[in-house]
């Protein structure tokens, strides 16, 4: 394209000075002489295709309705002879580029008011569907515009792009973008979950000089944890990045000004409470939202379980999975490197269990609360987990809203019992069953499998011999330690030899 410096055009836009180059548009500054202010001209390449042109018309459709602040105005659309052109507001300034990296009081700033526009945007079924810092400016007085709306999609548009194309910038594509799925506004929301973390670290989360290696990354690959690049990052700012970060649409901010209160939250810290409850019935305090998701690291050994567990928190805003564990020793691998909120913990998990290392992150993580969510209801369990200092114990026969509102609680430093539970306390402790700290012996199975780890016997031969499946025979063995005080099984099967509970000539006997 010739170059139009000293060219005015419609008799009015007077082009002074070339701003940039894009793939589409090549952009100038110009003064409106009627209207006496500065603007920019947005000229559409020559010769470019028939889905481009409609792009770039669809741009100027797109944000005609939107008057915000923080968005880039379009003044009017125009031609002139074979030159089609945008007339937008002139934003001084420096693109986000120029903020990589940033402190986190300039990215909570920068991103709430990413987050508000992108919010008031959505609310008029407008998504932008290419959030990149090059696509953002920020004015010598801190104010955001988004801008190139190129590629910003009304609901009612005539999509101009074939079914299934990947449209928009790769590092900063949204899964369901790289996979070229039907898109929503949440697409915009993971888009800026990339710009924030590349603000804080200074690196992108998925980096590769080959595009399908990654779209792959984006589509599969969880992100390095931000804190990892930057050690003093605050913890509820990694937060707000890993959630918006979630592959699946819905557990990530529902919504721009979601993500915002999220943000605003990391510069403050909620208030201590030293409020005490027994039960899981809601209150005030409790049906109150954090101020930020509450990070959450979930152990249990069954997947299916686990997985639908974590899918049904990751859906609401309060709650954000930082790890999982199906078992105690990655379960306090977990807690240790991520440090969230909330452990939730089973008790019965292959290898350690749950009572384990139950006092090692309170030990070793003292800030970390623990929610003991178990199925099992024995007075003596609930005991020992509240006594190694669980913050609470709920059934897994409880009903969900009494988990959430359960671990709302716990979070603001309250002892919950789920119903069932805190009965079984208060009557056991007035019946002063609960002065022993052991429980009075094995069981007959308990003993059994013993004397088969004191002869050598694999877990799959007792499975067989006991007629058990191995979850059977991992709960037999978790008991025994419990019981024994031991650390694995073959210090339980040596220490029932010591105590008399098995016989060396047991043992012998089924050699």
């Amino acid at each position: 394209m010739r170059n139009l410096i000293g060219r005015k055009l419609k008799n009015r836009y007077q082009i002074y000075q070339h701003l940039g180059d894009g793939s589409t548009a090549t952009v100038y500054k110009a003064t409106d002489t009627r209207l006496s202010r500065d603007v920019a001209l947005k000229v559409l390449l020559q010769h470019v295709r028939e889905t481009t042109r409609k792009r770039f018309f669809q741009e100027a459709t797109a944000v005609a309705r939107l008057n915000h602040p923080n968005i880039m105005a379009i003044y009017d659309v125009d031609d002139e002879d074979d030159l089609h052109f945008l007339v937008i507001e002139y934003v001084e300034g420096e693109t986000l580029t120029h903020f990589i990296p940033s402190n986190t009081e300039t990215i909570v700033g920068i991103g709430q008011q990413i987050a508000r526009a992108l919010h008031y945007a959505h609310e008029r079924d407008v998504i932008h569907r290419d959030i990149k810092p090059a696509n953002i400016k920020v004015t010598p007085e801190g104010v955001v515009k988004l801008m190139d709306l190129g590629l910003a999609l009304p609901k009612e548009a005539k999509r101009v792009t074939a079914e299934g194309m990947i449209i928009g910038t790769p590092a900063y594509l949204s899964p369901e973008q790289a996979q070229g799925h039907t898109l929503d506004h949440r697409t915009d929301l993971y888009s800026l979950g990339i710009v924030l973390y590349e603000m804080s670290t200074g690196q992108l989360p998925f980096s590769s000089d080959d595009i399908p290696a990654l779209l792959l990354q984006q589509v599969k690959q969880a992100p390095p944890p931000p804190r990892l690049h930057v050690p003093d990052m605050p913890s509820a700012l990694e937060t707000v990045i890993l959630k918006a970060l979630e592959k699946q649409p819905a557990r990530r901010f529902q919504s721009g000004d979601a993500m915002a209160d999220a943000l605003a939250s990391v510069l403050t810290q909620p208030a201590p409470t030293d409020i005490k409850h027994t039960t899981t019935q809601s209150s005030p305090i409790a049906d109150t939202k954090p101020r930020r998701p509450l990070r959450i690291v979930l152990a249990d050994d069954h997947t299916l379980l686990r997985q639908t567990l974590a899918g049904f928190l990751s859906e609401r805003d309060e709650f954000l999975i930082v790890g999982q564990a199906a078992d105690g020793e990655y379960a306090l691998q977990q807690t240790l490197e991520h440090q969230p909120d909330i452990l939730i913990l089973d008790l019965n998990m292959p290898g350690k269990g749950g009572l384990d290392v139950l006092p090692q992150v309170r030990a070793l993580a003292p800030n970390v609360k623990v929610m003991v969510l178990s199925g099992r209801d024995e007075d003596w369990y609930i005991m020992q987990a509240l006594r190694a200092g669980a913050h609470g114990y709920i059934l897994k026969s409880a009903a969900e809203k009494d988990l959430v509102d359960g671990l709302l609680k716990v979070s603001r430093g309250m002892m919950v019992l789920g119903d069932g539970v805190a009965q079984k306390v208060v009557g056991g402790m007035l019946r002063g069953e609960f002065d022993s700290a052991q429980p009075t012996g094995l069981t007959e199975h308990e003993r059994q499998a013993l004397v088969y780890i004191a002869a050598g016997f694999d877990d799959f031969d007792i499975c067989m011999k006991q007629h058990v499946t191995q979850d059977a025979l991992n709960q037999l063995f978790t008991s025994a330690m419990l019981k024994l005080d031991t650390k694995d099984k073959h210090s339980a099967a040596l220490q029932a030899l010591r105590k008399g509970h098995i016989l060396i000539d047991e043992v012998l006997a089924v050699q």
